[in-house]
């Protein structure tokens, strides 16, 4: 295969909406050489331009299949690879198996980046976006979390782990709320500038309590037990990456996964829902941590960390973040909409961890 090495790319009018550059689509099909079948009809079915991956869907002569280009470093992505063939051959996870290349490896190295082929299973779809479908989407990832345990990477591989990472990750959005502080005041002018000044030190001070509240709980008790013991977290768990098949919920997109303490995951999901209704709702929190817990029990510790992290301004810090790159762009009439209505939805957070706070009280520690 040619030297060329795969780097983002950029969509503009000009470009359809799934563009891969030619010589990706060159590269994909010096790939395809590898692998013991043929391909009658291929087509990219989603891109990361400004990461450098891809995925096309492709119809062979062994069925339908999908091909995915990994836009991270190839010794992270054997992570993630052998994480993928650890749930499907060890533990007979609900997760789209591997196919194997003519030389029996689980991938090929082309541009710098790894590629493989799986499964393409058709009978998946999205569950519904009510609280039965977050259920669902809440009750698989337990069962997800809980097959991940006792992972072991291959040796070429290097370890993808956020479990040590949590005090250093909450002291991170510390430090950049100052960072969003010193550039609303050098764009002083622009449009969103003063609300964003208004709404920092009420989110600065709900991070430092978070921080406070992290330090001085079973964090560091729990993370000591180890990657292992703890297993996978998905990391970009959500509506497209949990989907109802004929025999059951499957997941897919492991690209990210890594060790991290398993209700990392939960929190995003049950934030990102709330965002979605623009609203908290305490039976929606609720069933979602049940339903978690049906497939993997939460001990109180756990549920505490939880508790914890919900307690983080997370939203704000992931919507915000963005100014950094481009201040001019983001600082707009649009953002102040966008700030407003996170301030709103945050104010309605308070009143339902107040009241599922000690839901867990008396549960064995485990």
């Amino acid at each position: 295969m040619d030297k060329a090495i795969i780097v983002p790319w950029e969509e503009d009018e000009l470009t359809h909406e799934f563009f891969v550059p030619e010589y990706i689509e060159k590269m994909a099909l010096e790939v395809l050489e590898h692998y013991g079948f043929s391909v009658q009809n291929i087509q990219v079915v989603t891109t990361k331009p400004d990461k450098g991956g891809s995925i096309w869907k492709m119809e062979t002569s062994s069925g339908p299949k999908s091909l995915k280009l990994l836009h991270r470093r190839p010794t992270r992505s054997m992570f993630s690879l052998g994480a993928q063939e650890y749930l499907v051959n060890v533990k007979e996870a609900r997760v789209p198996p591997i196919v194997k290349t003519k030389d029996g490896k689980d991938y090929v190295e082309a541009g710098g980046k790894l590629w493989f082929v799986a499964e393409w299973i058709e009978s998946l779809a999205p569950v519904s976006k009510d609280l039965e479908g977050a259920k669902h989407l809440c009750n698989a990832l337990g069962e997800f979390h809980l097959l991940s345990k006792g992972y072991v990477p291959p040796k070429q591989a290097e370890v993808a782990s956020r479990l040590y990472k949590w005090p250093a990750t909450y002291e991170k959005v510390i430090n950049k709320m100052d960072w969003f502080r010193n550039i609303a005041n050098a764009y002083e002018e622009m449009p969103a500038s003063p609300y964003l000044l208004n709404v920092l030190n009420e989110f600065e001070e709900q991070a430092k309590r978070s921080l406070e509240r992290l330090n001085e709980s079973s964090y560091l008790e729990l993370a000591q037990q180890g990657n292992e013991y703890w297993g996978l977290v998905h990391q970009d768990y959500g509506w497209s990456n949990g989907q109802m098949g004929s025999n059951g919920m499957w997941i897919i997109d492991l690209d990210g996964v890594a060790y991290d303490l398993p209700i990392r995951d939960l929190r995003k999901l049950i934030t990102g829902t709330m965002a979605d209704l623009y609203r908290w709702d305490a039976t929606w929190v609720r069933e979602m941590i049940k339903s978690y817990h049906e497939a993997n029990p939460i001990s109180s510790q756990l549920y505490d960390i939880l508790m914890i992290d919900l307690s983080a301004p997370n939203e704000f810090y992931k919507n915000v973040k963005e100014v950094v790159y481009e201040p001019e762009l983001f600082l707009t009439d649009q953002t102040t909409t966008m700030i407003q209505t996170i301030v709103d939805t945050d104010q309605t957070k308070w009143p339902v961890l107040e009241e599922i706070k000690d839901d867990w009280k008396g549960m064995e520690q485990t």
